[in-house]
């Protein structure tokens, strides 16, 4: 199958066979390419995920850690809506990827993308770097993350797992409403079981739905940071950030004009982490 990107006359292959067997990347910088959506996976009561067809030769051309950039002419706007998606398939995944989306009744992009059914076709562009990560130049990772801002943190925890040459050791804490809320559950949990040296994982719910829970309740707070995270006074340790905005103010102040990275504010800074300890997604 072939798909029109925005740019007039520009044509990419996005499904289908190839008789090359080298391995090409569907992003291009330069353009937006039509995906279209294979299939459409509930994971929770307002989370799916959502997974686009490549060519069978082909990777989405991600690096770690990055996002794609997706649009979309949605209603009677004239202007497309445009938002950042980290994907969560595996970085050499081939022939496909995977988004994991959370529906927001009042977001435009992510209700757009939940009304899509398999055969839609969605633009993206990228990719776009976020921190510039390279194996071996830190020691320790600790992220905090919050709802659907799990998937920038698990891409990198994928990422580093999965090389033999990175010992970097990873911990992080997720801060979810409920039990299910938790998105990436299983997979977090298989992570953690098969590599218990190199990476913990502590879970924090607003509130216990059972007596069965096991891990912490109640918010993110400075107590959990000083118990988790690697101390802000050790060497070659970054502390990551991703959540919706009350936590990210309240954890490590929010990102600067122009989502830069800003100040660092909030519990982090009441630590004594300093900007290059410190990475807002």
């Amino acid at each position: 199958y072939y798909f029109a990107s925005s740019k007039k006359g520009k044509i990419c292959p996005l499904s289908g066979s190839s008789n090359n067997e080298s391995v090409s990347k569907a992003l291009d910088s330069k353009w937006f390419v039509g995906c279209k959506l294979l299939e459409k996976t509930p994971v929770n009561h307002d989370t799916a995920r959502f997974r686009f067809a490549l060519e069978s030769d082909q990777e989405l051309g991600l690096d770690i850690t990055s996002c794609i950039l997706v649009k979309a002419k949605i209603g009677s706007s004239f202007i497309p809506t445009m938002r950042p998606y980290t994907p969560v398939s595996p970085q050499d995944a081939r022939g496909y990827f995977d988004l994991v989306i959370k529906h927001y009744p009042n977001g435009k992009m992510s209700s757009h993308i939940h009304s899509l059914a398999p055969g839609d076709i969605l633009e993206i562009n990228g990719p776009m770097t976020k921190y510039p990560y390279k194996t071996g130049a830190l020691k320790e990772v600790g992220l905090i993350a919050g709802g659907s801002g799990i998937t920038p943190m698990f891409q990198l925890i994928q990422h580093v797992l999965k090389d033999p040459n990175d010992d970097t050791k990873l911990t992080l804490i997720f801060a979810n409403k409920s039990e299910d809320d938790i998105i990436l559950r299983s997979q977090l949990d298989s992570l953690a079981k098969n590599h218990p040296e190199q990476f913990k994982l502590h879970y924090i719910v607003d509130k216990a739905s059972s007596n069965d829970w096991k891990g912490d309740t109640g918010y993110v707070t400075k107590e959990l940071v000083q118990k988790y995270m690697p101390a802000a006074g050790t060497e070659g340790i970054l502390v990551g950030v991703c959540g919706p905005p009350p936590m990210m103010d309240k954890v490590s102040g929010p990102k600067g004009f122009g989502f830069n990275q800003g100040k660092i504010g909030g519990i982090l800074k009441e630590l004594g982490y300093n900007s290059q300890q410190v990475f807002k997604f």
